[in-house]
């Protein structure tokens, strides 16, 4: 099935569906736990500890994970829109920000540098940008 605006939405089933449901289940379950809450000052602290790491592990790896890739976006969308119009997007990229880049991403090369400018004049939001590409550029291995 081709990518487009309904169906570009991507989730990674090991983290979204196993990893974070399980770790915050059991979070919730030493919480409501009968030995947490009649723990008091450093037992309580080190019951909840594991838990409460093993969440903000899972969160600091996807963040980590999303900041490269918005990098590996930025770069992609210079590298297009110089070779595509022959000026820098420096400039253009200060004015939109990374979620209208990231939505940018998925413009045609055809596209790109009057949606850039279409984005920029009418102040489009990331959703807007979307909904305005024409020839949807697929991008399948996101994280």
């Amino acid at each position: 099935m081709a990518q487009n605006y309904k169906n570009h939405l991507r989730f990674y089933p090991l983290h979204h569906f196993v990893l974070t449901p399980l770790s915050l289940a059991y979070l919730g379950l030493v919480i409501a736990s009968d030995d947490f809450q009649n723990s008091t000052g450093l037992d309580a602290l080190r019951e909840l500890l594991l838990p409460v790491l093993i969440v903000f592990l899972l969160l600091i790896a996807r963040i980590y994970a999303l900041k490269n890739q918005d990098r590996l976006i930025r770069l992609e969308m210079r590298q297009r829109y110089f070779e595509t119009t022959g000026q820098s997007f420096f400039e253009k990229e200060k004015k939109l920000g990374m979620k209208k880049i990231i939505a940018l991403r998925f413009a045609s090369n055809e596209e790109l540098a009057t949606l850039v400018e279409k984005a920029l004049a009418e102040n489009l939001s990331p959703k807007d940008i979307k909904q305005s590409i024409q020839n949807w550029q697929a991008d399948n291995m996101r994280v």
